[in-house]
């Protein structure tokens, strides 16, 4: 299909970022599966399918192949593949037209392209006091809905 070619709007999107510190520190390749949580630092490329938290300390690019069930943060994220989580980039994402993104983003500033999916909660914050109120009610929102299993469990008999 003309116009969907994921990977040069991948290197596209991934050439028109900051080039500081683009050295990509984390990969994760086609045909490879992770199950658990990630913690990385710098550049982290994300083609294969993940099954656990992305927590990285530089930009995160998310391939057109990639299959995350997973929340993803870092600070420029660029989702080409599918992200079934919520997505915090603490300074920019931009969602290319092969994304498909089930779950919340925050974030400073949002790029979506035309036929990408979102079917989730987006707020967009440049201000820094509207940013720390978002990142709070987001992490307050987390932990009352990892505590809601623990009270949904019937103890009747």
């Amino acid at each position: 299909m003309p116009g969907r070619d994921g990977s040069a709007r991948l290197t596209q999107a991934m050439s028109s970022a900051k080039t500081s510190d683009f050295s990509i520190n984390t990969i994760i390749g086609p045909n490879t599966n992770v199950n658990g949580d990630i913690e990385a630092g710098g550049v982290t490329r994300i083609d294969g399918n993940i099954r656990g938290n992305v927590n990285a300390r530089g930009r995160v690019v998310i391939g057109e192949r990639a299959r995350m069930r997973s929340n993803v943060s870092g600070t420029t994220i660029i989702v080409g593949g599918v992200v079934y989580g919520n997505i915090v980039a603490s300074e920019s994402i931009k969602i290319l037209s092969t994304a498909l993104v089930m779950g919340d983003i925050i974030t400073r500033r949002i790029q979506a392209d035309d036929g990408c999916l979102i079917h989730g909660k987006v707020l967009v914050r440049p201000d820094e006091p509207g940013w720390n109120r978002a990142l709070l009610e987001h992490k307050d929102a987390l932990s009352v809905k990892s505590a809601l299993p623990v009270f949904s469990k019937s103890t009747h008999g």
